[in-house]
């Protein structure tokens, strides 16, 4: 009886902790590829590309690239995931973190040179010299 007992609270506390903190699953924490600043690449044309996570952690990415569109910059280098949909790409991972807006309602958000941009990232040219970021949002 008492092995039973046992049993079910031990069950019964692992089952909580998976409701608290959702943690249930294939048990694989999700990393950062990237935790300092790095340059990627060889291409003639240089950009600046932040990952903003959303503890706050930031990281700064120098990217070289001969491509003309930020995206295939950016999955070039495995710097973002996404599914594609009715308006282009949509951005579920950056470096790494997913974000997911139906899961717990964050979501990446793209800004160019500091503004929140009006252009997805599979319509937004890579110009020389410019920066890009994917911040996390609520």
């Amino acid at each position: 009886m008492k092995k039973i007992l046992s049993l079910t609270l031990a069950l019964l506390m692992m089952f909580s902790i998976c409701i608290f903190t959702a943690s249930c699953g294939d048990g694989e924490e999700e990393k950062m590829l990237y935790t300092e600043d790095t340059t990627l690449g060889t291409g003639s044309k240089t950009i600046t590309f932040i990952a903003n996570h959303i503890d706050g952690t930031k990281v700064k990415f120098t990217i070289k690239t001969d491509k003309e569109v930020l995206s295939e910059a950016l999955l070039e280098h495995d710097l973002i995931e996404g599914e594609d949909g009715a308006f282009g790409l949509y951005v579920k991972k950056v470096n790494g973190i997913t974000q997911d807006f139906d899961k717990d309602e964050t979501y990446w958000a793209l800004y160019i040179g500091g503004d929140y941009a009006m252009t997805g990232v599979d319509s937004t040219p890579v110009t020389d010299g410019a920066t890009y970021m994917f911040k996390a949002s609520r």
